[in-house]
């Protein structure tokens, strides 16, 4: 499948005077890497599943994803063909994607969350040619899930699993074989390489209609996005980054896969979230950065750890994904000794604004930050003409970093004809250009960093045989920032618990993490003299719980 951005030859020209494109891509930067600091540690994965962890030069990683790439050719996978990896953070997924770059592939990561219900669309959506998973994972069975799904897939050919045997085994397949004596690879991966404009990845996101949307990026629009962010912070060669947030998800991939290859440095890795294993590798790794959302610094401030594993080494802790309560930034830097930098950012985009180095504690707490180089924000009302400074309107961006469109979904991509692309958000801009994200004009929530899809589970909930209604709504939560709370109204004669709702959304193969964490049963839904539901009056209500 033929994944066709977006891309007008003035936006490249554009940018490329401006000295934000280039021809290099991201391989380039990982070829560089390995060519220029072979001896260098590039990535130290904590595998939960196995009771490992795994150490990896950028010699030892290169030559790891020479052999997967290889592999990838014999099972027949062509060039723009999508492969999908549902990976923990293990080694295998940076290498899953650097492969796919070296013979032209799509690569396509998917959250370890998502269960069938999720991956039925999103593998079907995009063609995917060959998918990976864990064999196990979390006590989950990912193979047997996928295995499960094949006969929805037409276009999958091959699933392989980390950890199985046979026809199934990662290592077999992809890792123990040898083509390199036979082929020439160097030749081969000229000839699949991919200009610096073509899709390199597609990787979902929640929208406002419930279905996912596959964003598409390009080499200029990811590495775009990682070097203006390197250069605010100050992160260089010398700095080790941990990462505890998904690399399937865009920060992790941004931040965890591609940045630290961009500095030819070290990203020590954590599969499974908590404080005491990321006080730990954080100690051992000696890590200076780490971005994640906020209830990752929530915990960490949290742990009786500090004081043993925390040192002047740990510096930066950039926050996103949801509000940054200013009580607790204080609490990090006082108890952390680290700088808390606020950012604001999107799957389309990646971080767009952020907070500055020197910047004093007013922006640090009560700002978003400022647009990042290559970037541009604004506020506007409904007729798009800029709000006063202070005013809440809608927040748009356009730059360097914006994405290529959406897959299949051209008609998605809402950007006006000077470049300005709606966010969904509401937001406030200072005199200075500082953000501040004021709420939201899409049906979404964010629970710890993750956007929920409202729309798809109200109307999965809306087939339920006792359900007359339904609304999800955000309620508030100290340490994931927002939870879902669910209003429904009853058909006459049904009746329907918490513990109900909970089997429904089992049966139904809904990520656990979509669930909402409250019901409650209301006689009728507040609406607008059309019928609209008035979510605002529900979230008025929903402000007043606290979690059980």
């Amino acid at each position: 499948m033929s994944a066709e951005p977006i891309l007008s030859l003035s936006r490249i020209n554009t940018m490329v005077e401006q000295g934000y494109w280039s021809d290099k891509t991201v391989l380039d930067y990982f070829d560089q890497a390995v060519a220029e600091n072979p001896q260098q540690i590039a990535i130290v994965d904590s595998n939960s599943e196995y009771q490992q962890s795994n150490t990896l030069t950028y010699e030892q990683l290169a030559q790891n994803v020479n052999q997967i790439a290889l592999g990838l050719i014999r099972l027949g996978i062509k060039k723009h063909d999508v492969v999908s990896f549902q990976l923990p953070n293990w080694w295998q997924f940076s290498a899953m994607h650097f492969a796919c770059l070296k013979i032209g592939a799509i690569s396509n990561p998917l959250m370890p969350i998502f269960r069938q219900r999720e991956l039925s669309f999103m593998l079907g959506f995009a063609e995917s040619k060959l998918v990976v998973v864990p064999s196990t994972f979390r006590g989950f069975d990912h193979l047997a899930m996928i295995q499960e799904l094949r006969p929805e897939l037409p276009a999958c050919q091959h699933v392989l699993a980390i950890g199985a045997s046979g026809e199934h085994s990662f290592e077999g397949v992809l890792l123990d074989h040898n083509l390199a004596l036979e082929w020439d690879a160097a030749a081969i991966f000229a000839e699949r390489k991919f200009d610096a404009n073509e899709v390199v990845q597609v990787i979902y996101t929640s929208g406002t209609t419930g279905m996912p949307k596959g964003v598409m990026h390009t080499s200029n629009t990811l590495i775009c996005a990682v070097n203006p962010y390197l250069e605010r912070l100050g992160l260089d060669h010398d700095d080790t980054f941990f990462m505890g947030s998904p690399l399937a998800h865009q920060t992790g991939f941004l931040y965890g896969v591609i940045a630290p290859v961009v500095l030819q440095t070290q990203v020590a890795l954590l599969d499974v979230w908590s404080a005491t294993a990321a006080w730990s590798i954080i100690d051992e790794e000696k890590a200076s950065f780490t971005m994640a959302s906020t209830p990752f610094l929530s915990d960490l401030v949290g742990s009786n750890l500090i004081d043993e594993c925390c040192s002047d080494r740990f510096r930066l802790f950039v926050c996103g994904g949801a509000p940054v309560p200013r009580a607790l930034v204080k609490t990090a830097v006082e108890k952390l000794g680290v700088r808390v930098i606020s950012v604001w950012g999107m799957t389309e985009q990646g971080a767009v604004t952020s907070t500055c180095l020197d910047d004093d504690d007013e922006k640090i707490f009560n700002t978003d930050g400022k647009a990042l180089a290559g970037m541009e924000v604004r506020v506007v009302d409904e007729n798009q003409q800029p709000m006063a400074v202070g005013q809440e309107g809608i927040l748009q961006a356009r730059g360097a970093f914006m994405f290529v469109g959406y897959l299949k979904k051209p008609e998605a991509y809402a950007v006006d004809a000077e470049g300005w692309f709606d966010t969904g958000d509401l937001a406030k801009m200072d005199a200075d250009g500082y953000i501040r994200i004021s709420g939201r004009s899409k049906d979404i929530i964010i629970r710890g960093g993750e956007n929920i899809p409202v729309v798809e589970i109200e109307n999965l909930l809306f087939k339920h045989a006792a359900v007359e209604d339904v609304a999800i709504v955000a309620m508030p939560d100290e340490r994931l920032g927002e939870l879902g709370c669910c209003f429904i109204t009853l058909m006459p004669g049904f009746e329907l618990d918490f513990a109900s709702l909970q089997i429904y959304l089992i049966e139904n193969q809904v990520a656990k993490q979509y669930w909402p964490e409250r019901l409650e049963i209301i006689k009728e839904m507040p609406r607008t003299a059309s019928g609209k539901i008035q979510k605002f009056q529900l979230k008025e209500i929903a402000s007043e719980f606290k979690r059980t």
